[in-house]
């Protein structure tokens, strides 16, 4: 039996998808202990799997981006708080490394201080992405501006001329104190970013085709495995049964980006609609004024019991979110607010499975309307879910990290052979 340690960022966004790979770990006879918030402790011990919280000063850094003017600058922002948890979580890591004698770890790819210690450690470890990493790749735009892929000449000229005003300005203004984080640790300075990104023996994507881009140069490190759509069992509530119109799930971030706008612009566009609306707020519910009959608010709820009874998802673009929809064949309006979701946003429309509404047209009228479309993209949005089902999702990822772990056992350290 070998002893996995799993570590995540400050973000039930990205400890949800990885928990699907760690109990299917822990079924395979693993010894699995995970490092996260403290409030998920409970949860994750409740599933037989072993847990402590992350060092508190890790999450006390609180994220900046909501307050962006641009999207470089929201960029920025995010980098900037990942590089200031790096000091703290780094540590944090290599704390967990000793006390559990692990022979394998799992990190998270916010982690940038933990990525750095595991790297530093020497031993067998992999990287879990819950999200498209803004690695290159011929075809793809310049990650952050959600702009839709081009071909041929035009496009390749379009993204050779765009990349360095958008993500190399981020490299140049980044890659210095990363640098001198890495030297605290004795590794070696990285150039860019995609040498940043891939410096695991391999890197677990929750995500695939057709959702996502071609990437074929990614491999072998980069494994996409589909979408890892997974919440804490819960009861679910009786009038969520009850016989009615399709519903409309509505969701908006877990952690607070100033989107209730989206909350509130589907409360007033989808009143008197052919569904039944039930907008769930986990950042905490916004006061939205005199609901319509059909519309009903929550805090939070489990989202599977909903979109098993779903027309139309509607999301502020957070892959999370998104894929669980797309992955239950629930087509998606995406209203992206900032970090990744522009590119999610890009995505949904590139794969067929719903529509994008720009933040600057976000009305009850613009929110109203894309919904009906979707509603009529439940082919495409079941392309997805068959995409992600192809790629294997939970066994797959565990597939990965056994490789790498056998990497070590008399063979090539760390090589990938899946």
């Amino acid at each position: 039996m070998s002893t996995i340690l799993a570590y995540t960022s400050p973000a039930i966004g990205h400890l949800f998808p990885m928990t699907p790979v760690l109990l299917e770990l822990a079924t395979r006879g693993h010894r699995v202990h995970v490092r996260t918030l403290r409030d998920q402790v409970d949860m994750l011990r409740s599933l037989d799997l072993e847990a402590d919280s992350i060092d508190a000063r890790v999450p006390a850094i609180a994220p900046s981006d909501m307050y962006a003017r641009s999207t470089v600058d929201a960029l920025r922002r995010a980098v900037r708080t990942f590089t200031e948890r790096a000091i703290f979580d780094g540590g944090d890591l290599q704390r967990a490394l000793s006390e559990t004698a692990a022979d394998v770890a799992v990190v998270d790819v916010n982690a940038w201080g933990a990525r750095m210690a595991a790297e530093a450690w020497g031993g067998p470890w992999v990287t879990f992405c819950p999200y498209t990493p803004p690695l290159r790749s011929r075809g793809t735009p310049p990650f952050g501006p959600g702009l839709a892929p081009r071909t041929g000449i035009i496009g390749a000229t379009r993204d050779a001329i765009l990349r360095p005003f958008i993500f190399g300005t981020i490299e140049r203004s980044t890659l210095p104190n990363v640098n001198r984080l890495r030297e605290g640790w004795g590794l070696p300075r990285v150039r860019d970013a995609d040498g940043f990104y891939r410096t695991a023996p391999a890197m677990i994507v929750a995500t695939s085709e057709p959702f996502e881009y071609p990437h074929p140069e990614w491999a072998p490190d980069v494994r996409m495995v589909g979408a890892l759509p997974w919440e804490p069992a819960s009861t679910t509530a009786d009038w969520v049964s009850e016989p009615g119109e399709p519903y409309v799930l509505v969701t908006t971030s877990s952690e607070y980006q100033g989107d209730e706008e989206l909350a509130r612009a589907a409360a007033n566009g989808l009143g008197g609609e052919p569904y039944r609306v039930v907008i769930t707020m986990p950042a905490g519910v916004a006061d939205l004024g005199p609901l319509p009959p059909n519309v009903r608010l929550q805090e939070f709820l489990p989202h599977g019991s909903i979109l098993a009874r779903a027309s139309v998802a509607v999301t502020h673009g957070g892959m999370g979110a998104t894929q669980k929809a797309l992955a239950a064949g629930v087509p998606t309006v995406v209203v992206p607010f900032g970090r990744d979701q522009l590119e999610v946003a890009a995505r949904v429309v590139y794969s067929g499975s719903g529509v994008r509404v720009p933040r600057k047209r976000l009305t009850a009228d613009s929110l109203r309307g894309a919904v009906r479309e979707a509603s009529g993209m439940t082919d495409g949005a079941r392309r997805v879910a068959d995409g992600f089902r192809a790629a294997g999702g939970a066994k797959a990822a565990a597939d990965v990290v056994e490789s790498v772990l056998r990497g070590t056992d008399g063979r090539v350290p760390g090589r990938v052979s899946w």
